[in-house]
């Protein structure tokens, strides 16, 4: 069987003879290989070796796009409306495309927080595999308008690596081809496939799925994105050149310092590539290519190089008639609008008043309908809800944004909200992923902690002598509708009269931090079972009955009630009288 390879060139050696080559490169030069529980090999070190098989790596190491970031920074998001300029278009990342990075960033890092994945590298790779799924073209649930296909991997100027898939994913039954716009190989997708969407399935032409595989294919080997020799080794790992590292290198530099959303289907196409072709595609884009403003350098990012593999004399895709024939121009576009491009605008659906305590789920959720101009139902939209303003709240799924499909009847329902403890109002604003269209904002109110009812844990009177102290404590618990109601704030005062709340000036008292009287306290709140136990009460020389009154949060009061007495004596304890002498005779 022929060995896999990439970039060899095309007759360059015997592929018995190569094989040797490599093996004994790959003994001489890498650090260290070793074999993981799947049985790939796993180079250790600080990079993989250079001549490690193209099947190890996730992309077969098939060609790549060189267009270099923008010399200026990234512009600001274009407002709603606003026609989407190809200098923008190059800066900014399609709004699904951004969105299924964010979340595989998000997945990674409550599954493999070790690896400390940032999404910005997945746009890096995404951007030099695939020009961010060609612009952005995908639909709804993130799945590519048309396949994204690298050429054949039949050893004419590439690895050679036979059919692993039987063409399942790459429709060809003969060689396997780099797909989708992560660009796997598929027999490295039959084990890194990841459904990220949520929809059952793992199709590595769909955008979320793509993202969330590449995530965990980058964080693999306990790998420290942190740390950049690890960081190196795993782009490297992802397509085995230094070019290519340094290309994503650039890019990921480059969204670090900002990008911005645009609607799908509007960022421009890539126009350079590794090994010179024209493209990556057989199959014509939905849309022809928007030529950009300043064409990008197809150089790498390092110091420039000779191309490592020659131009392919037969031509590599469909439609290529070779070096020196001209590609066909790309027919006008028939596909009929997707459902996010008939969109005119969002309703809201009915949503009630958003209003929840601190620490609490919101009962209500917010719904939002996606309507063409003359009021419809669009079905298959992507609705996103962003969670704005100086507030601790997020949705039930512990983040500050969700994304949400529109039902039969348009309708997108956002996860519940959880309040946290800063109160106060704050925005959720739904917009139309992909949909340059204005937004919807909802307004959401976090009111304090609240208890209801208070009542003592034990009946046991209160009393205490002058100048003593009592020697049982005033505990109390606290409940709302029922339920334990925790950390709700609470005072306690001790008052003249049940009619009369103003602060007494005689009879029982606390101490403060200097052992000084204080009828007064502040700041209390009830613990986590709902239980408030106050400090240990005092007496002067006043006796009587007096009050102590405790309010929370809500409106809950208690008053309880103090006596101070002198302490009863006994019969059996009083002095016996004195008898007088009787008077002399």
């Amino acid at each position: 069987m022929a060995a896999e390879f990439g970039r060899l060139r095309k007759g360059a050696v015997n592929t018995t003879v190569a094989a040797v080559v490599v093996a004994a490169l790959a003994a001489s030069q890498a650090p260290g290989v070793t074999t993981d529980g799947a049985g790939r090999k796993v180079t250790t070190g600080t990079q993989p070796s250079p001549d490690t098989p193209a099947a190890d790596s996730a992309t077969g190491n098939s060609p790549y796009y060189t267009d270099l970031p923008p010399l200026n920074s990234p512009n600001p998001a274009p407002s709603s409306g606003t026609t989407v300029t190809p200098a923008a278009g190059e800066a900014g990342i399609p709004a699904t495309v951004l969105d299924a990075y964010k979340k595989a960033e998000a997945a990674l890092r409550e599954s493999k927080p070790h690896c400390n994945l940032p999404w910005q590298l997945l746009a890096a790779i995404g951007k030099v595999e695939s020009g961010q799924a060609r612009g952005g073209r995908v639909d709804a649930d993130g799945t590519t308008l048309s396949k994204i296909l690298g050429p054949q991997l039949n050893g004419a100027g590439f690895a050679n690596i036979s059919d692993t898939d039987g063409g399942a994913y790459d429709g060809d039954a003969r060689y396997d081809r780099a797909v989708g716009p992560m660009q796997f190989i598929p027999s490295t997708w039959k084990w890194a496939g990841r459904d990220g969407n949520g929809d059952g399935r793992k199709d590595p032409n769909n955008v979320y799925d793509a993202a969330l595989a590449a995530g965990h294919y980058l964080c693999r080997f306990d790998w420290n994105l942190a740390e950049q020799a690890d960081l190196d080794r795993a782009i490297l790992s992802y397509n085995n050149s230094r070019d290519y590292l340094n290309l994503v290198m650039r890019w990921l530099d480059y969204y670090r310092k900002g990008t911005h959303e645009i609607p799908d289907g509007t960022g421009t196409l890539p126009s350079g590539r590794s090994d010179d072709g024209a493209g990556a595609n057989p199959t014509p884009s939905p849309t022809p290519p928007a030529s950009p403003s300043t064409p990008s350098s197809p150089s790498a990012p390092s110091s420039p190089s000779a191309p490592t593999t020659p131009p392919k004399p037969g031509g590599s895709e469909p439609g290529d008639g070779g070096s020196g024939s001209p590609k066909p121009t790309p027919p006008p576009s028939t596909t009929p609008p997707t459902p996010t491009d008939t969109v005119d605008h969002l309703e809201d659906a009915g949503t009630a008043k958003l209003t929840a305590m601190a620490g609490d789920t919101f009962t209500e959720k917010i719904s939002a309908r996606a309507e063409t101009e003359s009021g419809k139902a669009v079905a298959r939209v992507r609705v996103r809800f962003t969670i704005t303003g100086d507030t601790d709240a997020v949705f039930s799924t512990g983040e500050k944004v969700a994304a949400v499909l529109t039902d039969g009847s348009g309708k997108a329902v956002a996860p519940a909200l959880r309040a946290g403890e800063d109160t106060g109002e704050f925005t959720v604003r739904a917009t139309v992923v992909g949909r340059a269209v204005a937004g919807l904002d909802y307004t959401a109110t976090v009111t304090e902690r609240a208890a209801d009812t208070l009542a003592r844990t034990d009946d046991t009177a209160l009393t205490c002598v002058p100048g003593g102290e009592f020697a049982e404590r005033v505990e109390v618990k606290a409940t709302y509708k029922g339920a334990v109601a925790d950390k709700v704030a609470a005072t306690a005062t001790l008052i003249k009269a049940a009619d009369d709340p103003d602060e007494n000036d005689k009879g029982p008292y606390f101490k403060d931090a200097d052992g000084k009287p204080v009828r007064t306290l502040t700041g209390l709140k009830t613990g986590a079972d709902g239980l408030l136990e106050l400090p240990k009460l005092y007496a002067d020389d006043t006796t009587g009955t007096f009050l102590l009154r405790i309010a929370t949060a809500g409106g809950a009061t208690l008053t309880v009630e103090l006596k101070v007495a002198a302490a009863e004596t006994s019969p059996e304890t009083s002095p016996e009288p004195t008898e007088s002498a009787s008077p002399s005779a």
